[in-house]
């Protein structure tokens, strides 16, 4: 089996069900039931169930003819042979400090015929449990196989009594881990993804053409759009299902309930309802949307109102509160705003949601006592129905119903988190379509017949404006983010202005704490010889007779030089000023002291009578030994730097297993060593290690990956998995923020001095033997990645790139192909790596954008302003328009400029008086100045308005003209740009033959001008020759 596990979330959950067990008091299933039994068949038509829910709940899977016991004192399962393979890990529960307070786990290999005797011995574990009379099962399943109805006769026999107990179980599933919404975030995402993209887009070519479809086609096409990779968000198709087929419903028969399916009935242009909800890795999310086309005022009115009532429900579902307040809450404001409606609502407002669709013990209704609490998921839907439409001019219309819902997360103290959450006001729902009476004076109103040029620039015209429609939406969305971004940045940097970072001092090294640690012993210093003391890093140096220890820190440089007779040795310090040529970051805590600058010592360099050494040789030992000691400090101090602002990790938890998720011969950047080296990466419990065949060990924890990148080999020489961590971690003496595997695919060099066939044998394989690796790294990488992401409980999840939204820059020093994921824009083939959150971005500046420029410049501006921007460089100029266009889709503001700026004064600026910057209109000074678009737009606004000859011919002479132009000055400018007032009367012959004519006239003028200059040519070279002959 090449599923795996989650030993941890097994046990952490296990004891949640003890816990509630042993806490249960009352009449409720767990307080009279002494056991727990669990059995579930093979039904391919259950969808939702009880058993199916606890199954993947605990194990992350559904595992079919399977018993499970709950006991009070153990645990048993019965299943197969490869089953019990799969929960073997957790039944060993030695050793290992998650299980603890978990009972003992026995494991029960079913036989293929007769399972009796093993039938008995669950029995007797039951009998054994507290009284062994009374035990819990779920009501409602009713399974159904061989192993399943042996086991239920063995079970009728045994006199035991049964209980329901879903409510209970229910109670213990429906707060959510983290892990758990992280899926249903996921869930909700692609829900709006599919609905947005898929299902709304298709309503608006439908009405557009005025297709007649019917509600089940839609449903069809929608449900098949799951298949498609770029509405997944990124996610695996087969872990994406449909909660239930799509619904879509139109005209006057919606019925607002989650039963119903879509009839065969054809779509009505009035109201439009669609139910979509889809489950990620079996955890359901759901959304409700309405369309209207052409609605009336009132209709609008209702509508508005209806969101205003599921914000009531947002606002009062929180922490503690029963679900019959949520409910009385909206039908008490509903009385006092608009009364007639009350009777009009749906029944409920919504239910609890996970791995099931919908859990009955909490349904938001009128009598529900049960409390709300914290990280429960509810799927809210609202709706209005047998409303009248009395403008509606035909019978389907004239009823409609109003439904909307989304999936929230229940918040303590603050309004539920809607996770499903887009624009749906009104204006974003309605589609308003022209009347055919409307679009028939329209064409009445315009000229009958258009002649000559003004037909063609009257096309052009209606072209140019259809194509503008894009570029105008994303300008006004564009708008408004720089609204947004403004107000946003000012409260951000007004909230943070307090905090102000204080400049560090300087370490002070001090090289003897008392005077008596200063070894006066050596024989050096009682000579009055320069001594370095290793040990305490610190240079004792002769001044005016007296030793003085300066700390290695405390020196700058040395020199060693032979002038004549003498060595000079010159150790020069550390002082105010001493950074000329460069910033001086350095930090004292006594300005004002007085520092020694430098010192210099003198000694002969020749021999002296009566010694075996020349005096200078202490100089130089000296200088040698200083030297040793400065490398050492400064590769100490490199290392503590590069170590400050490191994070402390939590501990890798080894998982003992020996089927963990492993990838074998991987690469490691950036190295460990000076050379690369092979390893293999596998996954434990809480993370990731790396090992090298070296045996040196990385560890990258799955809290502290921000950013998990899997970047496929196709069309591309490696394939990699890169992690862009939250908090560096050091490893080869360096701080690291990104960690990327890779293994080569194929050969990365080619020799071009081979003499090479197009049909050479070898080469074929060659080529088929590289497909073949490139789809089994691809497979291997892939399901490395899905086991990950479960064991990880869905706290990692891998992103790969979007390649056909990339384009090409130079981040750093060399052109890449620079790629979008749906969380950063990176690059993770060339080294070093380029990763940017989007969530870090403040804005986006295009530098550089001119016509004639064949490249632009993209600058990235971060939200802390304290940051250094990026900039990717050589960005050809074609891929301007889609940069833009996936930047607004991502609701990041971006600007253009054809100028380079200091971006570091810049952001200076800004982080030392914010509060200016914003008052004078913040980064609006990047845009360009709206009087000259005005002026442009005005132009390009006016219209042509076509004239026929006799038109043409009375316009020179008409006294109501405003213009001063000369007729002689209309003329000529007729002539050069739209053609005179007679030509545009023409006919297509006429005009033809006029041009023949003056093609004619200039091929001829040409002739003549070619003769004239060959004539020319001739006579000079006769010249030439005549002057040679004499």
């Amino acid at each position: 089996m090449s599923v795996s596990l989650d030993i941890e979330a097994f046990y952490r959950r296990l004891k949640k069900i003890y816990t509630a067990w042993k806490d249960a008091s009352g009449d409720d299933g767990f307080s009279k039931s002494d056991a727990v039994v669990v059995a579930m068949g093979s039904d391919e038509d259950v969808v939702y169930s009880k058993s199916t829910a606890i199954q993947t709940w605990l194990f992350g899977y559904e595992l079919t003819d399977v018993i499970l016991a709950f006991c009070e004192n153990s645990i048993s399962f019965m299943a197969s042979k490869k089953k019990i393979e799969f929960l073997k890990p957790a039944a060993n529960t030695k050793n290992n400090e998650n299980a603890n307070g978990i009972p003992e786990i026995n494991l029960i290999q079913r036989e293929k015929d007769n399972n009796t005797e093993n039938f008995q011995k669950i029995i007797q574990f039951l009998k054994s449990s507290k009284n062994g009379k009374t035990i819990g099962v779920f009501a409602k399943d009713k399974f159904s196989s061989k192993f399943i109805d042996a086991w239920n006769e063995v079970l009728k026999k045994s006199n035991l009594n049964k209980i329901d107990v879903s409510a209970n179980v229910a109670s213990i599933m429906a707060v959510k881990e983290e892990s758990e919404l992280n899926l249903l975030r996921k869930a909700s995402g692609i829900t709006l993804e599919v609905y947005s993209k898929v299902f709304k887009e298709y309503m608006k070519d439908v009405i557009d053409a005025d297709r007649r479809v019917k509600h089940f086609k839609v449903a069809e096409y929608v449900e098949k759009s799951l298949e498609d990779k770029q509405y997944l968000r990124g996610a695996d198709p087969t872990y994406v299902e449909s909660c239930y087929p799509p619904i879509v419903q139109s005209g006057s028969n919606c019925n607002l309930k989650f039963s119903v399916t879509s009839d065969k009935n054809t779509l009505q242009f009035g109201v439009i309802i669609c139910m979509l909800g889809v489950r990620y890795r079996s955890y359901c999310s759901n959304v409700v949307r309405t369309l209207m086309v052409n609605p009336t005022e009132k209709m609008q009115e209702i509508y508005t109102f209806l969101l205003n009532m599921e914000e009531v429900i947002f606002e009062k579902l929180q922490h503690g509160t029963p679900l019959c307040d949520v409910y009385n809450e909206v039908i008490k404001r509903t009385k006092s705003e608009k009364p007639e409606l009350v009777n009009s609502f749906t029944r409920s407002f919504g239910f609890c949601c996970g791995i099931e669709f919908r859990e009955s013990t909490y349904v938001i209704n009128g009598k529900n006592q049960i409390k709300a609490r914290k990280g429960m998921v509810f799927n809210i839907n609202i709706g209005i129905s047998n409303l009248v439409n009395d403008e509606a001019k035909e019978d389907s219309e004239k009823k409609y119903a109003l439904f909307i819902g989304d999936t929230v997360v229940v918040n303590d103290g603050a309004p539920a988190t809607n996770l499903t959450k887009d624009k749906k006001r009104a204006k974003n729902i309605s589609i308003f379509l022209k009347d055919e009476s409307e679009e028939e004076s329209e064409e009445e109103q315009q000229p009958a017949e258009l002649l000559g040029r003004g037909a063609r620039n009257a096309v052009l015209k209606e072209k140019t404006r259809q194509e503008q429609t894009l570029e105008e939406k994303r300008r006004s969305h564009q708008k408004e983010l720089s609204n947004q971004l403004n107000n946003e940045a000012k409260k951000r940097m007004m909230d943070n202005k307090e905090d102000v970072q204080s400049s560090r001092s300087k370490k002070s090294n001090v090289s003897y704490k008392s005077s008596s640690l200063l070894p006066f012993k050596e024989p050096d210093i009682h000579d009055l010889k320069i001594f370095i003391d290793k040990k305490y890093e610190t240079v004792v140096l002769p001044i005016f007779g007296l030793p003085t220890p300066y700390h290695i820190s405390t020196v700058k440089n040395i020199s060693m030089s032979t002038e004549g007779d003498y060595s000079y040795l010159r150790i020069n310090f550390f002082c105010p000023g001493s950074g000329i040529g460069r910033v001086d970051n350095q930090a004292y805590a006594n300005n004002d002291s007085t520092f020694v600058k430098e010192l210099t010592y003198r000694a002969l360099a020749g021999k002296v009578p009566g010694k075996a050494e020349p005096p200078a040789a202490n100089l130089q030992l000296a200088f040698r030994q200083i030297k040793d000691v400065q490398k050492k400090f400064k590769t100490r101090e490199a290392e503590e730097k590069e170590r400050e602002g490191i994070v402390k990790q939590d501990k890798l938890v080894i998982n003992p297993n020996k089927n963990n998720p492993k990838l074998k011969d991987l690469y490691i950047r950036p190295n460990i060593a000076h050379r690369r080296m092979q390893g293999h990466l596998e996954a434990h419990t809480n993370g990731f290690r790396y090992t090298s065949v070296r045996g040196d060990k990385v560890d990258i924890l799955y809290n502290n990956i921000k950013h998990a990148i899997f970047q496929p080999c196709d069309r591309e020489m490696i394939i990699v998995l890169h992690f862009h961590l939250k908090n560096a971690i050091m490893f080869g003496k360096k701080r690291h923020s990104d960690v990327q595997f890779y293994t080569e695919v194929g050969e990365i060099t080619t020799d071009l001095g081979k003499l090479q066939h197009m049909r050479d044998r070898d080469d074929l394989y060659a080529e088929q033997a590289e497909r073949e690796l490139r789809h089994k790294l691809n497979t291997g990488f892939k399901s490395f990645i899905d086991k990950v992401e479960t064991i990880s409980r869905g706290e990692v999840e891998f992103d790969s790139p979007f390649r056909e939204l990339s384009f090409f820059g130079v981040p750093f020093r060399s052109t890449c192909m620079v790629q979008p994921t749906s969380t950063a824009l990176i690059n993770c083939v060339e080294w070093p790596s380029f990763v940017v959150s989007l969530d870090d971005i403040e804005l986006v500046h295009f530098e550089r954008v001119q016509f004639h420029l064949k490249n632009f410049d993209m600058v990235i501006v971060f939200k802390d302003y304290k940051r250094k921007v990026e900039v990717i460089n050589s960005i050809p100029m074609q891929s301007l328009d889609p940069i833009r266009e996936w930047l607004n889709s991502c609701d990041i503001r971006y600007t253009d400029g054809v100028q380079s700026l200091n971006w570091a004064k810049i952001l200076k600026t800004i982080v030392d008086d914010p509060e200016a910057f914003f008052d004078q209109g913040g980064w609006s000074f990047l845009e360009p100045e709206s009087d000259e678009d005005a002026g442009d737009d005005s132009e390009e606004e006016e219209e042509f308005v076509p004239e026929d000859g006799s038109e043409a011919e009375g316009s020179e002479t008409d006294e109501d003209s405003d213009e001063d132009y000369s007729s002689e000055a209309e003329s000529s400018f007729d002539e050069e740009s739209l053609g005179s007032g007679e030509e545009s009367g023409k006919d297509w012959d006429e005009l033809e033959e006029e041009a023949k004519r003056a093609d004619r006239g200039q091929y001829e003028e040409e002739v003549v001008t070619s003769s004239s200059k060959k004539r020319k040519r001739d006579h000079s070279g006769s010249r030439k020759s005549h002057k040679k002959r004499k």
